[in-house]
């Protein structure tokens, strides 16, 4: 029964479909009013970790700072109102791509000098205000983010329980590989639907502060070639893990020939696919929950290379 209303509750969310009761047509108020309940009653998980100072972010990434640039004691009695109001704000800083959740544009990787789609990588780039300030490879940045991903069918593949029969992490430099996540989905019993977003959990999220000098070692497990091959094929239009870079570390190929972040070049400029990093995956993994709607909603930042994300997923309850 459960899966059966999970199942409801995704395609509501999806498509909208008209509802019917006892086979007569609701009215849109009614069908409003029903698709409203029913995802007020969702069970929302919270996929993100919390940012801070101590988050671990990869060497080649701007670290995080946030500081107080007014604070209360600062700014009350600013307006002459005896000391009424009161207000604090910060300043921040971080790089689209490391600290929490976050998002990869897909022009934030090229390859060969050409980002997905054959655009000029050089050219995108050419105004330092951002990917296609310059008139070229606008579409790429994170600004055009496809509203139609903002909500979707998200399978969680748990490839640590399935390899450790628990919840303990893979080991440091695990690839995660193609025959992995088939074997994973068929365990779990789930499909993977062209469209779908994919979640591989390696377990590393519990050392992002638990250990947070493990989780930006130099070897971490991952996905690899052979299991990003898989995931393209089955369609995916997203995928994310909760690991610091998604494909397993060092993130080096050897052949055909020498490859730095092969796995990135394959999803972003080859194949237009977006990738998630840093998630936080535990909770819907202790809880088995495997298909459910998540919900990823990049910063509209006009010509970013990414986004931090608030991500969540919601389930039936």
């Amino acid at each position: 029964m459960k899966q059966i209303m999970l199942m409801s509750f995704m395609c509501l969310l999806i498509s909208c479909s008209s509802l019917a009761t006892n086979s007569k047509e609701l009215s849109k108020s009614e069908q409003n009013e029903k698709f409203i309940t029913l995802v007020s009653h969702a069970k929302t998980y919270d996929l993100s970790h919390v940012w801070d100072e101590s988050s671990p972010i990869a060497s080649v990434n701007p670290k995080y700072s946030m500081t107080l640039n007014a604070t209360h004691a600062d700014t009350r009695g600013t307006f002459g109102d005896n000391g009424q109001l009161s207000f604090a704000s910060e300043i921040m800083q971080w790089s689209g791509h490391h600290g929490g959740p976050t998002i990869d544009a897909l022009g934030h990787i090229g390859r060969d000098g050409l980002l997905y789609g054959g655009v000029n990588a050089a050219q995108a780039t050419n105004d330092r205000e951002g990917i296609g300030r310059s008139g070229v490879g606008a579409e790429l940045a994170i600004d055009h983010y496809p509203v139609s991903l903002l909500s979707n069918r998200t399978v969680l593949l748990d490839v640590a329980r399935f390899i450790n029969g628990d919840e303990t992490p893979l080991g440091a430099g695990f690839d995660v590989t193609a025959s992995h996540l088939k074997m994973t989905a068929k365990s779990q019993g789930v499909k993977i639907k062209k469209g779908d977003t994919v979640f591989i959990r390696t377990g590393w999220g519990q050392y992002f502060s638990d250990n947070p000098q493990l989780y930006i070692a130099d070897n971490a497990a991952g996905v690899g070639l052979s299991g990003t091959q898989f995931l393209i094929k089955a369609g995916a239009s997203v995928v994310g893990n909760d690991t610091l870079t998604f494909e397993k570390r060092p993130p080096i190929a050897t052949d055909p020939s020498f490859q730095v972040f092969p796995v990135h070049m394959m999803l972003l400029a080859d194949n237009g696919i977006y990738i998630i990093e840093n998630l936080f995956l535990e909770e819907l993994a202790k809880e088995k929950v495997y298909e459910f709607i998540a919900i990823v909603p990049p910063l509209k930042i006009r010509g970013g290379t990414g986004s931090a994300l608030r991500v969540f997923a919601l389930t039936s309850d």
